[in-house]
């Protein structure tokens, strides 16, 4: 078995920008230790996939900062049987950390070549519980819902109608909401016909494109 270089630098990732900063739910953490970050990088940026920082994946589009990840899936608190929809698949890690704690993911982009990179990158490292979706992710995916999670990975000025609509009851939403140039992550739960809505601290996403967002 051909040992993994970047391994060591994945789990001081772990180690020291995630489970010290108070991400503890040992799921996520293993997820995120078997996930290689470095497939989902462009070609150049292996390196600095580990580091903690976001970084550009082409199309204007970026791959999250590790902790950030950490964060949104940890708000998520995703079942082994539930159903997720992301919104945003970009370079498809977000989905392929989410595979490894989740029935099955479905992810909508709406720019046809970051779809088409998410694919590939997640058929290389041998995600198959993964759907990408080419569309307006501000509509989610209602043929397919309700969805015990969502996750929407760029930012609109308020959470997408369709989105709550398409949430379980029970289920969990997780989006950065706010302005073009910062936003406040909000942790949304449905129960029955209400949205109690959480707030976990200011974040910077790319905006969210379509008839419900920017």
């Amino acid at each position: 078995m051909v040992r993994d270089p970047y391994e060591p630098m994945r789990l001081a990732m772990v180690e020291y920008q995630i489970a010290r900063r108070g991400i503890h739910d040992p799921r996520v953490l293993d997820a995120l230790r078997q996930v290689p970050r470095h497939l989902f990088v462009p070609p150049g940026f292996e390196r600095e996939a580990y580091e903690d920082s976001p970084l550009p994946i082409g199309q204007g589009q970026t791959i999250s900062q590790p902790y950030i990840v950490a964060l949104m899936t940890a708000l998520l608190d995703v079942g082994p049987d539930d159903r997720v929809l992301e919104i945003g698949a970009g370079s498809g890690y977000q989905a392929a950390v989410l595979a490894r704690l989740a029935g099955g993911v479905i992810t909508v982009e709406r720019l046809p070549e970051v779809a088409a990179q998410a694919r590939r990158n997640l058929e290389r490292v041998g995600v198959k519980n993964v759907e990408v979706v080419v569309g307006d992710g501000t509509r989610g995916r209602p043929e397919s819902a309700p969805y015990q999670g969502i996750i929407v990975t760029a930012a609109a000025p308020r959470v997408p109608p369709p989105l709550l609509e398409q949430l379980a009851d029970g289920g969990r939403l997780v989006a950065p909401v706010g302005g073009r140039d910062l936003q406040e992550l909000v942790r949304v739960v449905r129960r029955g016909g209400r949205y109690e809505y959480e707030h976990a601290g200011p974040v910077r996403f790319v905006p969210l494109v379509g008839e419900h967002g920017w």
